[in-house]
């Protein structure tokens, strides 16, 4: 999600990487405070909630850079989301794939056009898809 946060994305399983986004989302939320990640992100408490319990695969990530702009020494949600996109798409270019390939590479459990569509932030994107996308990505460039 955050360049330099997940260095060895593409050495781990969608599972860890995700579970590794948990960590850090629930960290978050446990170092601001429920109520402040709820005033501060304008995310439903039952949201906040999941994050603090590290049910996290199905939240987008719309809502978890919301929750990790909250704390003080991270950037805005816009320049965090921003960023996680970036990821996958730089990785993209950097391992020479296209969204047929990677479809194609996830056994096309989601269709070129709907990876380019989150990835690009125009469709809703869950935690559990970008890990998989991230995960994959990360390792085609090694």
């Amino acid at each position: 999600m955050l360049r330099g946060e997940f260095p060895e994305a593409g050495e781990q399983s969608p599972e860890a990487l995700l579970a590794a986004y948990a960590t850090v989302l629930g960290e978050t939320v446990d170092s601001v405070g429920v109520d402040a990640v709820v005033e501060s992100s304008g995310l439903d408490r039952s949201v906040v909630a999941a994050f603090a319990d590290g049910d996290v695969a199905d939240r987008t990530l719309e809502e978890a850079v919301a929750v990790l702009a909250t704390d003080p020494d991270r950037p805005d949600a816009d320049a965090l989301q921003a960023e996680a996109q970036d990821i996958l798409l730089m990785g993209m270019t950097t391992a020479v794939m296209d969204v047929e390939s990677l479809a194609s590479d996830l056994d096309d459990r989601l269709e070129p056009k709907e990876i380019q569509q989150k990835i690009e932030g125009r469709f809703p994107i869950t935690l559990e898809e970008y890990a998989t996308l991230h995960s994959h990505i990360e390792g085609e460039t090694r």
